[in-house]
């Protein structure tokens, strides 16, 4: 991945999918579904990693909001950037 070799990645699925691994041919199947995203995010620089994190972390956050209020939510988010 770090040599952005996404070209490569369709002879990858089809030996992963004669392969007798059974997660892995399910992972295969969800790479298959959108294959020009996944080839372009393997090969290209740019990266939407920091954001998706970003948006992890604020849903896991999130959870604070059953427990206690808005304020707290918003301090603890501000608190982790």
């Amino acid at each position: 991945m770090a040599q952005r070799r996404g070209q490569e990645l369709p002879n990858w699925l089809n030996a992963v999918e004669a392969d007798d691994l059974p997660e892995l041919r399910s992972r295969a199947t969800g790479m298959r579904r959108d294959l020009p995203a996944t080839i372009n995010g393997l090969t290209l620089e740019h990266s939407s990693g920091a954001v998706e994190g970003n948006i992890t972390r604020g849903k896991a956050q999130a959870g604070w909001l059953r427990r206690a209020n808005f304020d707290l939510l918003r301090a603890r988010i501000l608190l982790a950037s």
